[in-house]
């Protein structure tokens, strides 16, 4: 049973007041706040005041946090001004590997699906991909009231890998296949993002769903690694160590259909795909085998867990 500590609260809520602070001060003037970021801000210090229990909720799902500010100062200076972007060399690769003949003309899985593909399979591949975030928060949800070690060693392997991805997008900027599809092999600075075969998803429903979530994107020439394809496979790794029957078969559906449908959708190209699944196994052994047998890791991670419990 834990005990409340009077001023342990008191320099958690000064720490979080001063890093919000940090935060306004570094979003407005690198890249402009929004309405999210004053969500983001209003949600975290009402949780850290409001009682002890939502104060370690908060801290907890901190780490997500994190992984979304990251995410979002990537427009700040964005990969295509690091490095040059790969969009034909990327698309020729593919085909060499993974095209086919189809009308006397070698084709990619993508170009394939773009000219064949139903209303059940977009319903049903729309359907997927709208769980590529969802899938791995409600997971750790779970995990946070069920078993704190496990939602520690999940959230920030996913965390990890995340780091994994955005510094290969930043050593080897690449361009989806929809952009070829669009825009040929030219680079055009500050494309926005597209919802590509998704679109048509959005069209049979009548909303805006993906739409709305591609317009946010922080870099379209961010495609290798795929990360959408490395996240249900963290969630499903995570559900067969914490021996959830009854989740880790549909984690394993979903995320069969989630890499399936980044193909399908010209989002990915397979070679995307195969690097997104092979970044989130490199994260899952190096967190597993590596950092978990570290001795300053393992006291950060306990302190953590307790803090948190």
């Amino acid at each position: 049973m834990t005990t409340f500590n009077f001023e342990e609260a008191k320099r958690t809520k000064i720490t979080a007041l001063f890093v919000s602070l940090l935060y306004i001060l570094i979003i407005s003037s690198l890249i402009g706040l929004k309405t999210e970021n004053w969500i983001i801000v209003l949600a975290f210090n009402a949780c850290i005041w409001l009682s002890q229990s939502s104060r370690k909720f908060i801290l907890a799902f901190s780490i997500f946090i994190f992984f979304a500010i990251i995410y979002d100062l990537m427009k700040v200076y964005p990969n295509y001004r690091v490095n040059p972007v790969d969009i034909g060399g990327i698309y020729n690769f593919e085909k060499s590997l993974f095209g086919f003949n189809y009308h006397g003309a070698i084709v990619t899985p993508n170009e394939f699906f773009a000219l064949h593909h139903t209303t059940f399979f977009d319903l049903l591949g729309g359907f997927f991909y709208l769980n590529w975030i969802p899938l791995p928060v409600a997971f750790a949800f779970w995990l946070y009231f069920k078993n704190k070690k496990q939602f520690l060693h999940f959230s920030l392997t996913f965390l990890f890998v995340n780091l994994i991805g955005f510094c290969i997008y930043y050593l080897h900027p690449a361009a989806p296949p929809w952009y070829v599809a669009k825009y040929g092999f030219d680079f055009i600075q500050h494309t926005p993002g597209d919802t590509a075969g998704l679109g048509r998803f959005d069209k049979l429903l009548h909303a805006n769903i993906f739409g709305s979530l591609y317009s946010r994107n922080s870099n379209v020439f961010a495609a290798m690694p795929s990360l959408h394809c490395a996240y249900p496979l963290i969630a499903f790794f995570y559900a067969f160590k914490s021996n959830v029957k009854s989740m880790k078969w549909y984690f394993g559906i979903v995320m069969v259909g989630i890499w399936i449908t980044a193909i399908y959708s010209g989002h990915h190209y397979v070679v995307d795909a195969i690097m997104g699944i092979s970044c989130a196994g490199a994260g899952i052994l190096i967190f597993q085998f590596v950092l978990l047998r570290i001795r300053a890791v393992k006291t950060f991670l306990s302190a953590y867990e307790q803090l948190i419990t």
